[in-house]
């Protein structure tokens, strides 16, 4: 077995804090920067320090050992981008604001690459010309650039991150679904590895575009994901992505629709509290403007819009909400007192909870008055049912209907069947085996390197700091020197032997340390065995102690270098 590295503390680069950062927010944020893992060097932008990069370069590891088994083949493209790939697939603009866009000294435009779908499509255009040439399935890691609004939570939320992404070919939407699979397998194995604890859940699409979607996601308190999980059955799911079939009813008892008098209640609340019902009794319509035309969007009174919800269906479009100015002159919306019906100018989309037959009491268009008895499909028709409303804990399981549960998760993975999209702005073709082309099938799939390494500082740590598991830690064990020459002169004895053995050691020999403050380091920086050269350091005793369980033993050095290298 190779020598292992002994990394001596009095010479590593890395200032551990007893402090918390005044603008840290979340757990990992605080015990990366007091443990010397990480430090801010501008919003968003964070410098990896020795013992940092060295847990940074093994989640990268375990990521590239798992895509090479399972025939990725491993490319570096560039982060520098020219434009016109992106202006191809429309993705220029899509991105909006969080696309960091530069010019040449020539007035030339170029980006920092986001994600590289239109890059990979080119090179495999280039490179692929038969079928024989396919399947094909490439990944980089590669640090990934974009223009958070509000970059926060340290690396968890930053403008500049270390990313996997791979890409699949194929010539058939069934070969796609094996390289889908292919991914996901993978994808279970690399975070099983890394110690993460995660769900496969359901999700949309988004910019990326393509039909299925599923992110793998790590339950955090710090997440900013929400998503459903079944207690009952395997249905989990991104909150965004969560989707229920559309159940009409027959609403044959229902009488005609009729106006009643509701003065001063513009709004749900005013207007359950006059008529003596349930705000679910009631429709609400919320009025958006997407690239500048007003759309109203109908869900029950007691339930909230979720515009990203909204968002997503009607991307790429710019979607707003409108202002008092967007009333004037407009005698058909009534601002307070909207209702579905008669609303011949404005696009409806509703929830699927407001299926024909259901009826509401709405707005009646007139000011001062709603309309009960009102019913979907007899009385107002929906251009486009479309899940919009918040899930709340304990909405029905769309497959079992049991009570959802709820909670926050950090995404540290996404796959995607992306289809044609790419391959259809970039004409990508390939001979097929009848001696026509073929055009390619995609697929898209990422995982997040830095944010993995978050997300195993939020899920693995205690009060006292950090828990790494064993394949990510940046030592095997932490060898702590008390503070004495004779402890001193053992603990290096023996991180030597450690070395030799191939055993990655961290040694803290650093002098003028009171063994307090190194024991309390020891806690924060994490490595899973710490071996402490203390009172019986003399006797040629160590004292072993596991970071997860907090047992601890005496060992000789003979039984700590067995008990370490087994």
């Amino acid at each position: 077995m190779a020598k292992a590295q002994v990394q001596r503390m009095s010479r590593l680069m890395a200032k551990t804090l007893r402090d918390d950062p005044a603008d840290a927010e979340v757990l990992s944020h605080k015990l990366l920067v007091r443990a010397g893992y990480v430090r801010r060097t501008a919003a968003g932008v964070w410098s990896w320090l020795p013992l940092g990069k060295k847990v940074l370069a093994n989640v990268e590891r375990v990521v590239r050992e798992e895509m090479d088994a399972m025939g990725a083949q491993e490319v570096s493209l560039p982060a520098l981008l020219p434009k016109e790939p992106y202006e191809a697939t429309g993705r220029w603009t899509e991105y909006g604001a969080e696309l960091f866009r530069l010019n040449d000294r020539k007035g030339g435009d170029y980006l920092l690459g986001p994600t590289h779908e239109e890059i990979f499509t080119l090179l495999v255009k280039d490179q692929c010309t038969s079928y024989k040439d396919l399947p094909v399935i490439l990944y980089q890691i590669q640090t990934k650039y974009r223009d958070e609004a509000r970059p926060r939570a340290g690396i968890l939320r930053g403008r500049e991150f270390l990313m996997k992404d791979s890409y699949s070919f194929d010539l058939e939407d069934e070969g796609l679904a094996q390289s889908y699979a292919l991914h996901r397998a993978a994808y279970q194995k690399i975070f099983q590895r890394l110690g993460l604890d995660y769900r496969i859940c359901a999700a949309t699409a988004g910019a990326m575009g393509g039909s299925k979607s599923e992110e793998f996601l790590a339950p955090a308190a710090a997440g900013e994901d929400t998503f459903a999980d079944c207690p009952n059955c395997d249905y989990a799911a991104n909150t965004e992505a969560v989707s229920y079939a559309l159940k009409p009813v027959d609403a044959a008892g229902v009488p005609a629709a009729e106006e009643i008098p509701t003065p001063d209640t513009p709004t749900i609340e005013t207007l359950a509290a006059h008529l003596g019902v349930e705000a679910s009794a009631t429709l609400k319509n919320l009025l958006v403007k997407v690239d500048g035309e007003i759309v109203a969007i109908g869900v029950p009174g007691d339930r909230e819009v979720d515009m990203d919800k909204v968002e997503a269906h009607f991307a790429p479009a710019a979607v707003e909400l409108v202002t008092a100015e967007d009333f004037e002159g407009r005698d058909d919306l009534v601002r307070g007192y909207v209702g579905p019906q008669g609303l011949e100018k404005v696009q409806y989309v509703a929830d699927p909870r407001v299926a024909p037959g259901t009826a509401w009491i709405t707005g009646a268009n007139k000011d001062g008055v709603h309309a009960k008895n009102v019913v979907a499909g007899r009385d107002f028709e929906v251009d486009a049912y479309v899940d919009v409303v918040v899930v709340q804990e304990g909405d029905p399981c769309p497959h079992c209907g049991t009570g959802l549960k709820l909670d926050r998760a950090i995404e540290i993975g996404h796959i995607f069947q992306l289809g044609r999209k790419y391959a259809d702005a970039f004409q990508l073709d390939v001979l097929g085996k009848e001696g026509k082309p073929v055009r390619v099938t995609m697929g898209s799939y990422g995982i997040g390197v830095s944010r993995a390494v978050a997300a195993l500082a939020e899920q693995h740590a205690d009060d006292k700091g950090l828990i790494w598991p064993e394949e990510i830690a940046p030592a095997d064990v932490h060898v702590v020197a008390a503070g004495k020459a004779l402890q001193t002169e053992l603990a290096l004895e023996v991180s030597d032997k450690l070395a030799a053995a191939g055993v990655r050691v961290l040694v803290d020999d650093r002098p003028g340390v009171s063994p307090g403050v190194k024991f309390t380091d020891s806690e924060l920086i994490g490595v899973p065995k710490i071996l402490v050269a203390g009172r019986r350091a003399g006797d040629g005793v160590l004292e072993l102690k596991d970071r997860r369980t907090g047992e601890r033993e005496e060992l000789t050095v003979d039984e700590a270098i067995a008990r370490l290298t087994a």
